[in-house]
């Protein structure tokens, strides 16, 4: 059976005929501290008459965090509902034609909010950065969602809509100019303030936990298509050198910058190949896909890259060993911690995706932003995602899928009405 995006086959979740809902959209994990900026988010820049609600586990919780946000949510409904409760989640769901979901780790909390949403058809976007969760939730989920209409969005903040976006906008760019396929195609991150919150270090702890119980588990988070739809129709395990994530320093030949791994690359690259495998392979046969961190020329750029390289590595290996895990857990954030509205406005970040196509021509995609990636743009990036799901026309049927796939262009224009740098220009 196949496992593309198709229209919906039952009843739909908007139109005449749709069943009635009482909410737009549902913000659930409202308490948290992304649940709470997205909120705010939201009670700011969304259309008037958007009908918005706050669900999480305490009623308590939901009314301090109602009495904290902007004076257009004030009079926002509230939904107690616990991720571990399979008929509260399941009302939840069939409230509303939007859930959008912060509580995380995913894979530990968030598989029964995907299937209530997919049997329900109520489409959802969240914000995982887990392999393993969008592995599980594929595979459980995306059938169910294909056959009810529901667009089941993972992926919708820094994880990993810049990535997305810009694969996706390159891949239209060189269609419209008739320039062939997209090739060798590089993310480099060339600037990045922001912090670091509780959350994220949960849920990175999580799935290394996962990793190291489970030799299988870690076979998929180390495939380079460990998303893909259908594994069988990408390159054989023995053919996928060329798609592996770089591990080491190099220096970048197009801009003769010196580059270091980045630590978001080995899930923003699986997205990207789901997103091109959901589309059939549309982004052409010789496409690859890769990112890193860029730092500029010399020999400061060269040490700087080299050094970060090595913490990184180090870092890792703290949070994935029993022994030296405890004291990396005492010096990281706590689930619930994160950066200060200082640190969240004085952020930003810059990405420049470069890639040459089958025909030969160069293109760059430039994706930037102020404010604090994972926190001030990510609750941007959330909360349009859930607007353009709730408000725009459909530009695809059902299923577990990826912020380009579902959403596209309407996205790309909602992020530049919000500040956001989103061009593709030749080089």
């Amino acid at each position: 059976m196949s496992s593309s995006p198709s229209q919906p086959t039952s009843q739909p979740t908007s139109g005449p005929t749709a069943p009635p809902r009482q909410y737009d959209i549902v913000v659930y994990g409202a308490t948290g501290f992304v649940g709470r900026l997205l909120a705010a988010d939201l009670a700011e820049h969304a259309p008037q008459g958007t009908r918005i609600a706050l669900a999480g586990r305490s009623r308590r919780r939901l009314s301090a965090a109602r009495d904290g946000l902007p004076p257009a949510a004030r009079a926002w409904p509230l939904i107690v509902a616990d991720a571990s409760h399979t008929d509260e989640v399941q009302a939840l769901a069939a409230s509303t034609r939007v859930v959008v979901t912060t509580v995380g780790p995913y894979a530990r909390y968030g598989l029964p909010l995907a299937r209530a949403c997919a049997e329900a058809g109520t489409d959802c976007a969240d914000l995982t950065g887990e392999v393993l969760y969008v592995r599980d939730v594929a595979d459980s989920c995306h059938e169910a969602a294909v056959a009810s209409g529901a667009r089941l969005v993972t992926s919708c903040g820094f994880d990993s809509v810049p990535s997305d976006l810009a694969a996706w906008m390159l891949y239209r760019r060189a269609k419209i100019d008739a320039a062939g396929g997209l090739a060798d195609t590089t993310l480099l991150v060339t600037r990045m303030r922001g912090g670091v919150s509780g959350g994220t270090v949960d849920s990175m702890r999580a799935q290394l936990e996962a990793v190291s119980a489970d030799p299988a588990r870690r076979k998929v988070v180390f495939d380079p298509f460990g998303l893909s739809p259908d594994r069988a129709a990408d390159p054989s395990k023995e053919a996928t050198v060329a798609h592996r994530d770089l591990m080491v320093p190099f220096r970048d030949e197009a801009t003769g910058q010196w580059t270091a791994p980045f630590v978001m690359a080995p899930y923003n690259t699986r997205i990207v190949r789901r997103s091109d495998a959901l589309l059939g392979h549309a982004y052409g046969p010789q496409f690859r896909y890769r990112e890193a961190m860029a730092f500029g020329t010399g020999p400061r750029a060269r040490a700087t890259a080299y050094g970060l390289t090595a913490g990184l590595g180090l870092g890792m290996a703290a949070m994935g060993n029993a022994v030296t895990r405890p004291v990396a857990d005492r010096l990281l954030p706590s689930p619930g911690d994160g950066p200060d509205e200082e640190a969240r406005r004085t952020g930003r970040f810059r990405m420049e995706t470069r890639t040459t196509t089958t025909s030969g021509r160069r293109y760059v995609a430039t994706v930037a932003a102020k404010g604090d990636p994972g926190y001030a743009a990510t609750a941007v990036m959330l909360g349009e995602s859930a607007l353009s799901l709730a408000l725009d026309p459909r530009a695809s049927g059902g299923g577990v899928l990826t912020p380009a796939v579902a959403l596209g262009g309407a996205l790309v224009e909602r992020l530049r009405a919000r500040g956001f740098t989103m061009t593709v220009e030749p080089e």
